[in-house]
């Protein structure tokens, strides 16, 4: 496994090891003994998720889900590609509003490690995206939100508009966030 780190404290770039032959491949996504021999100890995972977006250039994000049922994710794609976005809202962090982003597609098999106390958000790059991500925490949905995509100055590499749902679509913006998060350094 390659694991890289990225500007943003705790968030991680994880890359497995592909096995292949004539016939296809084999990896690992997910090895705890392995993260642990190189140093990286996550939290236990206690949800998997599975979204599919029929279209290229559907936007969903930028979403957390606030304390005590704040979530950290580990993401990949199963198939197609997408751009994914991670906004640092830890209070009093060094990157506090400051984003990273990621091609991750079913040829680069590069995943992200997303801690809680991040926004995270995605826009497909092609028809029949399948995003697959791990949780630290159940779904709650009283502690969703959602913050607008096009209040940071994010480059989404946007070609036209994107496709969003109506709560996307009518998320606060980012001048009017208040993080419930707290940067523990």
């Amino acid at each position: 496994m390659l694991i890289e780190e990225t500007p943003l404290a705790g968030l991680l770039k994880l890359t497995p090891k592909r096995f292949g032959d004539t016939r296809g491949f084999f990896a690992e996504s997910w090895n705890r003994r392995t993260l642990e021999e190189a140093g990286v100890h996550l939290p236990e995972f206690v949800q998997d998720n599975y979204s599919l977006s029929h279209g290229a250039g559907t936007l969903r994000g930028l979403h957390f889900q606030a304390p005590p049922h704040a979530q950290g994710k580990l993401v990949r794609c199963g198939r197609g590609a997408f751009y994914d976005v991670v906004v640092d809202v830890r209070r009093g962090s060094p990157t506090y509003g400051q984003w990273f982003g990621a091609e991750l597609s079913f040829e680069n098999a590069v995943q992200l490690w997303i801690p809680p106390g991040f926004l995270h958000g995605f826009i497909t790059r092609r028809f029949d995206t399948e995003i697959l991500y791990k949780c630290t925490a159940y779904y709650a949905p009283g502690h969703e939100h959602s913050v607008r995509w096009d209040s940071l100055g994010i480059d989404w590499g946007l070609e036209g508009s994107p496709l969003l749902s109506g709560k996307d679509a009518d998320a606060i913006a980012f001048e009017d966030f208040e993080s419930p998060f707290v940067w523990e350094g």
